[in-house]
């Protein structure tokens, strides 16, 4: 990949960005609904704010980053970076920007974060999401199952590398 990617804090302007990647990541299950366009984009506004609401309360330390791509917006990544863990709330890509290795740089930059700090990075994935073999091809193992999720933890202890000296 020769293109650049960056990150940048999300912004009030963002909105309708982060509308349309909260949108493209609940396409497959709007279309069982049967409902109308006028209904989709309303659960669609209520869910999105609803997930923003409860991430900044939950994780209000966090950065909610916009991922740019040659100074274009083409995803979000929502990283809580607690005492003990790096946790990878929310990471979206714009369906066109998907299978293109972004992901992957990202979690190799990602992991790189984890073995320098000695901290497990820790994740919920929904038992049918896509992204679960992503998350398996790099290293990732269920330590949890919670209703639809599952809890994926990356541990440098197991991944052969050596811990960072402390």
């Amino acid at each position: 990949m020769t293109e650049s990617i960056a990150f940048r804090p999300a912004t009030p302007d963002d909105g309708p960005l982060l509308f349309q990647l909260f949108a493209s990541t609940r396409e497959e299950e709007l279309k069982m609904t049967g409902w109308d366009d006028a209904q989709k984009h309303a659960f669609l506004e209520m869910q999105s704010h609803a997930q923003l609401s409860d991430y900044r309360i939950n994780y209000p330390n966090s950065g909610y980053q916009i991922i740019m791509l040659d100074d274009r917006p083409i995803g979000r990544i929502f990283i809580d970076r607690a005492e003990d863990e790096i946790h990878l709330v929310d990471i979206v890509l714009l369906p066109e920007h998907c299978g293109q290795g972004i992901g992957g740089v990202l979690m190799k930059d990602l992991i790189a974060e984890a073995v320098q700090s000695g901290k497990p990075i820790r994740l919920y994935v929904e038992k049918f999401n896509r992204a679960l073999r992503f998350y398996r091809r790099f290293g990732f193992e269920t330590i949890r199952e919670d209703g639809v999720y599952y809890q994926m933890e990356w541990s440098p202890s197991k991944s052969g590398e050596p811990a960072p000296l402390a």
